[in-house]
């Protein structure tokens, strides 16, 4: 049996506790001193705000910043974002009406929808939202949004969503220029555009081609960003599409442990040089870009002990919270926050490790519930906080909340 694990961190030594910003310090002591371990996010909705507010700077006027809820989709977080980005990327019932509650009351509300298999229930409800761009996926999803548009006597806006048959990016994780199940294979689009013209209650206001995700280079993600532009014109002009939107999704990267962050200023200098036509509008979405670096999952460990020769920490919490590493096959580091009160309600000494590696592990009755393997620390105790920065994004949404049955973790904003 294969089991997945992070890679080892070492020779990696953990975060100074200082890392962690002082408010976040606070608030997680004052919840270690509640009556439940502690297993929580903590969120700082003006981190994320002024992540957006970067981004919408360094950007040229054309472009319209579109936040992806699936990223973190706590209402505080949605709340915060909203005065800052220009709509909202929903992919789910759930995330339309969050959305709804924060764009401008009006004809056309600043949302766009994705997914690969939206059902029609999630179709009807965008198709009534009167949203400003369904992604289509498929021939059969134009015929399905069609039939409701027409059901319900209104006329859908829908964006193409294309694989294209090559992109100019690396470095990133691909999600076009191969066989996938997101969007139309680009050979394939003058056909489907040709049946699309036929169904009533459509109006097709251009493409969707996200083709990429958590690039770190802002070079080329500028020159993938004016060919999502070029193409768009290019097909529209070849199929008669009246083109007015062009969504290149998301896929600005956050680096990783010893990775190099994005560089927003080139990339708004080189995205400054693409020229879309007078009257499309160009959307972004971000999504772990904006709010990566404004969540902190942490847990408190339960016991610490040695097996062979290893040290282990273990939390109250795990994939079962907090997924990311083990699922993205990353090393993600953290601190430890001490916390000098401990009650064991036994005579048993305080269990520590010491200046040695330790391997933070979950709950779970599983050995697949490894965080972090093999990271230096100079002190951990049971009782202590294991603090994970950078937990903003794909974090408790991401989560196996449901295996074993045991709380999920809690969720609070900074005032």
């Amino acid at each position: 049996m294969s089991v997945q694990f992070p890679p080892s961190a070492a020779p990696l030594a953990a975060h100074p506790v200082d890392v962690l910003p002082a408010p976040v310090r606070t608030r997680l002591l004052e919840l270690a001193r509640g009556a439940e371990p502690v297993s929580a996010y903590v969120y700082d909705g003006a981190v994320a705000a002024a992540r957006a507010r970067e981004l919408r700077a360094a950007l040229p006027e054309w472009a319209a910043v579109y936040y992806a809820v699936k990223a973190n989709s706590y209402p505080g977080i949605v709340g915060a974002l909203a005065p800052h980005v220009d709509g909202f990327e929903v992919a789910s019932v759930h995330e339309l009406e969050l959305a709804l509650e924060h764009v401008e009351s009006g004809e056309i509300p600043a949302v766009v929808a994705a997914g690969p298999a939206k059902s029609v229930p999630v179709l009807t409800a965008l198709v009534r939202a009167r949203v400003e761009a369904v992604n289509a996926e498929s021939l059969l999803e134009l015929h399905r949004v069609s039939r409701i548009a027409v059901a319900e006597g209104v006329t859908a806006r829908v964006a193409l969503r294309v694989n294209p048959a090559d992109i100019p990016i690396s470095g990133s994780l691909h999600m076009g220029g191969a066989p996938s199940q997101f969007g139309v294979a680009e050979p394939d689009v003058p056909d489907v555009l040709r049946a699309a013209r036929e169904l009533p209650g459509l109006d097709i206001v251009g493409f969707h081609i996200h083709a990429a995700s958590n690039n770190l280079d802002a070079d080329t993600h500028a020159a993938y960003l004016r060919w999502c532009v070029e193409w768009s014109v290019a097909t529209a002009a070849a199929t008669g599409v009246e083109l007015r939107h062009v969504d290149i999704g998301g896929g600005i990267g956050v680096a990783f442990e010893g990775e190099t962050p994005f560089d927003m200023a080139r990339f708004g200098e080189l995205a400054a040089l693409v020229e879309p036509p007078v009257g499309v509008k160009v959307v972004l979405e971000p999504g772990r870009f904006l709010v990566a670096d404004c969540g902190w999952y942490a847990a408190e460990v339960t016991d610490v002990k040695a097996s062979y020769g290893e040290w282990f920490a273990v939390l109250r919490g795990g994939i079962n919270h907090f997924q990311l590493p083990t699922s993205w096959d990353i090393v993600h580091n953290v601190a430890v926050l001490p916390v000098d009160a401990w009650e064991a309600g036994e005579e048993c000494p305080r269990p520590v490790a010491e200046r040695t590696r330790v391997t933070v592990v979950g709950e779970l009755c599983t050995p697949e519930d490894t965080l972090l393997r093999d990271v230096f620390v100079e002190r951990v105790r049971a009782g202590d906080l294991v603090v994970f920065p950078n937990a903003g994004s794909y974090g408790w949404e991401f989560a196996m909340h449901s295996f074993l049955g045991h709380p999920v973790a809690g969720r609070h904003l900074l005032a």
